[in-house]
């Protein structure tokens, strides 16, 4: 059987796809290659988030080309999704599979090579039209679609596993173009996200993450009424309808949380109305939550806000916090943050640099905002200098650096209950890192009951390297 070999670019949901990819090809019998090998095929899961990730994902097609010539080449995903003219002019490019398709990579894939055996034995030229068999038409952002159901058996990680339960967006947020490469919101039925869960649990991994596209939104399109507003099916007047923090996501979870196996559930990107008072004392009863929560902010001043099209005020944020930090003890909580976006003066910026001195937050992704081809964003004026950009986000990263640290500190002296992930080796001596509920990393020297996968308790003395505690 031929030789494939797969590589990821883009988000946790990405991951869990590709992995989903991987095990249906090796279910057929296909050999499964490292990406820096000669195989037989190359697929290329791509990511469309920012003009880099669409560049990657072309340098990433064109170096699968030049390591086999003869190899077939594989698009799949967002990139697919947002740039189709130029993935059909791409010669680096061989097929090209779009997101909903995923699930029947293996399909289409010996669907395509049959084809083209066919053609090579009557000594016509490949078709062109070979190369989007496995496309699919740019999701209409006017109408819901059903969830494309994949289930994961395993994952390269043996700790973790992470859970898709969500996809598609109905956010628009101006700087984005994910709604257009994924579509609106489709949420995956509770009964298989727990078959996938307890299949999961019985191969040994004790901490399962809840992704999506924006999970928040688990749930809205399993309302009727919904439906009827034009929330889920067409919406037949063209309007977009909201989020508005009523999601089904903390059912999921309490259900989850009864699912013998499971130690720890972590959540993934949160939308900040989701946290209402009630839904964070929801979540701090049940043990099993990690506290450790990501809510999305990208600025912490509202005029910016009103012009990425985000649907909250800063201080309405800062209420979600307060309320997380209400119920749980010390939660880590981390965001993203998004710097020089159109129009943000520098009043502007020195707002946002008070609210994150404000909020304190453990962990800050800082971006430095990068134009997306057809995005409202990108056509609004007053486009912010590169410069400006550099030294804003240097600012912010050194603050979100001294954040960092101090919330780690907090544990020296202490004690950790720690989920060791992997061994390594420092100066002779062997070590397990893992993480703390809260996802601070943590080292602990090798002894009886101290191996990969297993939870234990250990005195938190110091620093082992920057940014790992020992």
């Amino acid at each position: 059987m031929k030789s494939v070999a797969l590589h990821n670019l883009g988000c946790k949901v990405n991951s869990y796809e590709i992995e989903v990819m991987q095990q249906r090809l090796q279910e057929k019998g296909y050999e499964i290659v490292s990406f820096d090998q000669k195989a037989d095929i190359y697929i290329v899961n791509t990511c469309t988030v920012t003009n880099m990730a669409d560049r990657k994902s072309r340098q990433m097609l064109h170096r699968a080309k030049q390591m086999n010539p003869e190899a077939v080449v594989v698009a799949v995903g967002c990139y697919v999704q947002t740039g189709q003219q130029a993935v059909e002019s791409d010669t680096s490019v061989d097929l090209a599979i779009g997101n909903n398709r995923k699930k029947d990579i293996v399909e289409i894939l010996e669907e395509y090579l049959r084809q083209r055996e066919l053609q090579s034995d009557s000594a016509e030229p490949v078709s062109e039209n070979l190369k989007t068999l496995g496309a699919t038409t740019i999701p209409d952002i006017n109408h819901t679609y059903e969830y494309e159901e994949m289930q994961l058996t395993q994952t390269a990680e043996h700790t973790r596993a992470y859970i898709k339960v969500q996809d598609g967006c109905n956010q628009f947020c101006s700087y984005c173009a994910i709604p257009y490469a994924r579509g609106r919101v489709r949420s995956r039925k509770a009964e298989d996200v727990l078959r996938e869960v307890k299949g999961i649990v019985a191969k040994g991994y004790k901490e399962i993450v809840l992704t999506g596209i924006h999970i928040s939104s688990y749930g809205i399109d399993f309302d009727s009424e919904a439906w009827e507003r034009g929330e889920s099916k067409e919406l037949g007047t063209g309007e977009r309808p909201e989020y508005t923090g009523e999601s089904k996501l903390i059912d999921l979870v309490e259900m989850l949380h009864e699912v013998e196996g499971v130690e720890r559930i972590r959540i993934g990107s949160l939308e900040p109305r989701i946290v209402t008072e009630e839904n964070a004392k929801r979540l701090a009863n049940l043990s099993k939550v990690c506290p450790h929560f990501h809510l999305s902010l990208q600025s912490g001043c509202d005029a910016t806000l009103k012009r990425m099209n985000r649907k909250y005020s800063a201080e309405e944020y800062y209420r979600s916090v307060e309320y997380l930090r209400a119920a749980f003890e010390s939660p880590a909580i981390t965001t993203d943050v998004i710097v020089g976006f159109p129009g943000e003066t520098e009043e502007e910026f020195e707002t946002t640099k008070a609210f994150l001195e404000k909020i304190h937050f453990y962990e800050m992704h800082i971006f430095q905002y990068s134009k997306r081809a057809g995005t409202v964003a990108a056509r609004m004026s007053d486009q912010v200098p590169e410069p400006v950009k550099k030294q804003r986000s240097a600012i912010l990263l050194e603050m979100e650096k001294r954040h960092s640290d101090e919330y780690r500190r907090r544990y020296i002296g202490k004690e950790a209950e720690v989920l060791l992930e992997e061994r390594i080796e420092k100066d002779g001596q062997i070590y397990y890192l893992g993480h703390t509920k809260d996802y601070v990393k943590v080292a602990v020297p090798a002894g009886e009951g101290i191996g990969e996968n297993t939870v234990v308790t250990v005195a938190v003395t110091g620093f082992f390297a920057e940014d790992i505690l020992m």
